[in-house]
């Protein structure tokens, strides 16, 4: 089935040519998925700050930063290309510039590829090319890797497509270092573990959707009460992870704090999630969303403690 058969009514026939120029630059930029991209960002911009022991090098901030952007809006433009099928039957993504044929397949193809060459190359002539290689990995990673490979024959596709989402740590480290090191090992790990229970409370909420379309995601093929123990299991790991920066010595007294106490806030969301799964709630009383909504805030602030610890020791 092709995104053009699939297409939700009233917009069956539509054409790049006939959309106003403004609201295809929008579709352009919708590909990239710009919301993950901040995502990305968070974990990467900290990082440099850790590694530097300060301020970095600002002028290289910002060229990780757009290179990191066109990277990982390559990935995302390319994950939508091969995803098409799927999005035009899927009330989440049924709006989608490829669904709605705002913007072409062919295009979308052409948009993506310009965007990982460019932002190779953007990133090894104005950074390095260990950074570099990076994020091409990663680009490569999710859209092989995790689109192409695990999202639609494995319910442990999120736990390891997740690698690419991780990667931007190591690319901040490398940036600024030319290297890489355990305290950037030890990061890569704390988004590694956090992305299972980042993501499965939202595909609880859309389970529909992906078994409508065949993607075995856990909710999917598991019940809540299995898939909510999951995630208290993935949460006590990452926070127990997030506070071994600690001990190798790249932080003083802020991050370990801050890493404490958002991680046992965490941890009462999770198990407060297990609980309702457990007794058969459903619906809108089992909150899923709440957790969902809380690991991006999580995420944000134990990055932004990861930023400021090195000025306060």
């Amino acid at each position: 089935m092709t995104a053009v058969e699939s297409r939700p009514a009233g917009v069956v026939g539509a054409t790049p040519g006939h959309r106003p120029f403004g609201a295809r630059v929008g579709a352009f930029v919708a590909l990239t998925k710009p919301r993950i991209i901040e995502l990305l960002l968070i974990s990467t911009v900290p990082v440099m700050f850790l590694a530097e022991g300060g301020v970095p090098d600002l002028l290289k901030v910002v060229h990780v930063v757009f290179g990191g952007f066109l990277s990982a809006g390559g990935a995302n433009t390319l994950n939508m290309y091969f995803d098409r099928d799927i999005d035009a039957r899927m009330h989440r993504t049924e709006r989608r510039p490829l669904v709605t044929g705002m913007v072409s397949p062919g295009e979308a193809l052409v948009f993506g590829i310009a965007l990982a060459i460019v932002s190779t190359l953007w990133l090894g002539y104005f950074v390095n090319w260990l950074s570099s290689g990076l994020a091409l990995g990663a680009l490569l990673f999710y859209v092989f890797g995790y689109t192409l490979g695990l999202k639609r024959r494995t319910s442990q596709n999120i736990v390891w497509g997740g690698i690419a989402g991780c990667m931007p740590v190591f690319i901040g480290w490398a940036a600024v270092t030319g290297s890489l090191s355990w305290a950037a090992v030890v990061l890569f790990l704390v988004i590694f573990f956090w992305t299972p229970p980042h993501y499965w409370p939202l595909s609880m909420k859309v389970k529909e959707d992906y078994a409508a379309v065949g993607v075995p995601m856990l909710p999917v093929v598991a019940s809540n009460a299995v898939v909510a123990k999951q995630i208290v299991i993935y949460s006590w790991v990452m926070v127990a992870v997030s506070l071994a920066l600690w001990p190798l010595g790249h932080t003083g007294w802020l991050y370990p704090t801050a890493a404490l106490l958002l991680g046992a806030f965490w941890l009462k969301e999770a198990h407060g999630l297990y609980n309702r799964a457990k007794a058969g709630v459903v619906g809108a009383k089992l909150k899923e969303m709440r957790l969902f909504h809380w690991s991006i805030t999580y995420l944000t602030l134990l990055f932004v403690a990861v930023a400021v610890d090195p000025f306060l020791h």
